[in-house]
Order: structure tokens, then sequence, then C-alpha cells
């Protein structure tokens, strides 16, 4: 479905014909394929053996095409920069052989403040930056669901981190001109958006899509309790995760999207609770149980299992306490299950030097990756007594 969405203009056809299709809201390979022989004659005006011709074109230009393992092996030994995006976060390149990967989906996931935004606001630099300098030369559409985005924050990563190449005046203006930001607050509007990013990203040399983040308007539209609105939410989820990995592959870009928070309940088996709100996320403490008496949760990672899989690579940011933040490589292709310490500072995220011996164990429990727990901090709640009857209540609910 995917293929059959490209457009015309990218499936070999003259701009004569395209424009002539165009007149009949005829853009895409789909559209031309849903047609019959006479429909076809009809508007493009040509013969039976030409409009035949013309549907063989167009079929297999939207057709997948095989390549073989060597072919994709040479590909990125040829052109090593088309095959990952760097963090800049050296011990994270290096587990990740390269950073993150072009022609697949990164989750960022974790509770509010813990710095997914910084890391796509950072990743959004970096991708602007020449290929010498690890970047990808081009183009970013960041698509902004919360209104998190901030100018004046990827101004001071880049003087702070590359306070040499950003020195000249004419390096600091056209940066910020290679990212497109779009505010896009419901959930229509997140999937138009995305159905028109092929054009622009060919338009516009783009080289990452970010999108923050991906569960905020889906939970605020979904109220799961209501029926039919968990299988319209997952159609929706895996329509426009089907769309990015197209757009991912076909034009071997990364595309990066962060997560949010949930709290699973323990009655036997898990329960997902997405009707708590973002402020509940922080009820359980670190040291809640996930084999407990049936009144224990944990927090985890939003939007399900079936979305879990749609993501090739997870990063989980956590707080280990009041002062320290980690990240967690806890979904990969290419890496183990690793974790780093990392700041926050003007010139964005940096990791901290520490062995692993000194960081506590991070392991999860069953076989899921989608049900890692999330740590988050303890001090968010003064009263906890508060806190903890609020969420047997909603336990209660569920």
């Amino acid at each position: 479905m995917n293929m059959a969405s490209k457009k015309l203009r990218r499936a070999g056809l003259s701009q004569d014909l395209c424009e002539r299709l165009s007149r009949y809201q005829i853009t895409t390979c789909q559209d031309v394929l849903c047609l019959s022989l006479l429909e076809l004659m009809k508007v493009t005006g040509q013969s039976y053996w030409k409009v035949k011709k013309l549907l063989n074109t167009v079929s297999r230009s939207c057709a997948p095409k095989m390549q073989t393992v060597y072919e994709m092996k040479m590909k990125r030994t040829i052109n090593p920069s088309s095959a990952f995006l760097q963090t800049t976060l050296e011990d994270l390149d290096k587990i990740l052989h390269g950073g993150i990967a072009c022609g697949s989906l990164t989750e960022i996931t974790g509770p509010a403040g813990c710095g997914k935004t910084q890391f796509c606001i950072m990743m959004s630099l970096l991708a602007t930056l020449p290929t010498s300098m690890g970047g990808l030369d081009g183009a970013v559409v960041y698509i902004d669901t919360e209104s998190a985005f901030s100018a004046e924050r990827l101004i001071e990563i880049a003087q702070h981190r590359f306070p040499h190449y950003f020195a000249s005046e004419e390096k600091l203006v056209s940066m910020p001109n290679r990212i497109h930001l779009y505010r896009e607050l419901t959930c229509d509007s997140v999937l138009k958006r995305i159905e028109s990013l092929e054009e622009e990203i060919i338009s516009k040399n783009v080289k990452l899509v970010v999108i923050d983040s991906i569960a905020s308007v889906v939970r605020k539209e979904f109220d799961l309790k209501l029926q039919g609105n968990l299988k319209e939410r997952s159609n929706l989820l895996t329509k426009e995760a089907s769309i990015l990995k197209f757009l991912a592959e076909e034009f071997s870009i990364p595309v990066i999207l962060t997560n949010q928070i949930t709290t699973w309940l323990n009655d036997g088996f898990a329960v997902q609770t997405d009707l708590l709100s973002p402020a509940d996320d922080f009820s359980l403490s670190e040291g809640s149980s996930r084999k407990g008496d049936g009144e224990s949760g944990y927090v985890t990672t939003a939007l399900g299992n079936t979305w879990s899989h749609s993501v090739n690579t997870r990063f989980i940011l956590q707080y280990l306490d009041s002062q320290r933040r980690q990240l967690l490589v806890a979904k990969s292709p290419a890496a183990p299950f690793i974790s780093f310490l990392y700041v926050i500072e003007k010139s964005g995220l940096l990791l901290q030097e520490s062995s692993q011996k000194d960081q506590p164990c991070c392991s999860w429990e069953g076989t899921s990756p989608a049900l890692q727990a999330i740590k988050v901090r303890q001090d968010t709640f003064k009263d906890e007594s508060v806190s903890s009857a609020r969420f047997h209540s909603l336990q209660q609910q569920v």
C-alpha cells in the first residue's frame, strides 16, 4: 500500500502526462492502478496499447525491488554517511555501530523532564551538519505535537557544542533555516502531515524526520473506556508507522519518535492504564514490585505492545534518583542491552564517565522489551499516601 502511494512524477511518467492526470486528482501510483483501462483511456486521451504500457510502467515502479544482502552491504560501505546519523555521544555511537540507523524508526521514551525533546533538538542540529562532521547535510522535518520545540535552545546547543563551526553568523543563520517545524495538535493533522511527507522529503532534501511526540495527541483523543477506541487507535498507529517505515527505507533516512510513559497494574495479569493522566505516571516509585499481590504496578512505555513492535530501536531516558539520569538501549537490532549515565548541559546531552559496575543492575523480567519498567523520581509526590490512595482508586475503575 505504501509503495503504491508513490507520487506519479517518481514513476517515470512525462511531466505533461502527470499534469494531465493531476487535473483529475490522479497523483499517485495507487490512483492509476485503481482505474480501468477504459477510464484511463478517457482521462489520458491515449490509445488502448499506450494505456496498457502506462499501467505496466506504473505497476513496476511501485513494486518492491529485489536486492541482495551483498548489494545492501556494499551500498553502506561505499557511502557510510547514508547508513547512520551520529549522535556525537561517542560510547553510544560505538555500541550502535555508527549512530541512529538510517532507514529505520528510533523511539525515545521516558518520563517528563528527562530530555526527550532536548535529544530531538540536538539530533535535528546534527542532521544539518556536513557529512565530514558526522551529519547528513540535509534538511529536517520536525513535527511538534506538544509545542515543546525551542528555537533558542537549538541555537544554544549549536553554539556550545560546535563553537568553532558556528562562530560565523552565516552558518548560525543557515542551520535553523533547514529545520522545518510543524505544530500539529490533532491525530488527523498529524496523519495528514505524515502522508504529505514524501513530496517534502524530495523537494527540501530532508534527511531526518522527527515526531515529538507520537503519543501525545493519540492519548488525548482516544478514551480507551469507550468501546472500539482501542482498535481505532491501534489502526491509526499502525498506519502511521507503516508510512514512516516506507519513507525511512525509501529515502534511507532516520525517523525519530518520542513516546510517553504509562502505568501497568498487576491484577493477576498486566493491564495497561492509558486512562491515567501524564501526572499520574509518576505515582509509582521506582521500588514498585512487578510480582506483587495484585496491588502493585510499574511504569513503562505508553501505546502498548503492538506499537513496540513498530519501532526498530528504543531508547529509554529515565531517572536513577533526583540527581542522576540514565539512558538505556532497551531495543536494538544491532546493540546489546546497555545503559549510560548522562547529563544535560548547555551543549545538549553528554554521557558521564562511569563503569557499568557502579550502575544499578537494569534488566526486565519476562520476554517483552515493551514491558521494560522505567524508573521515575520518587520525590514527585511529597505525600505518598495521597498518591497511593489515588492510584488504588484508579486501579478499581479499570
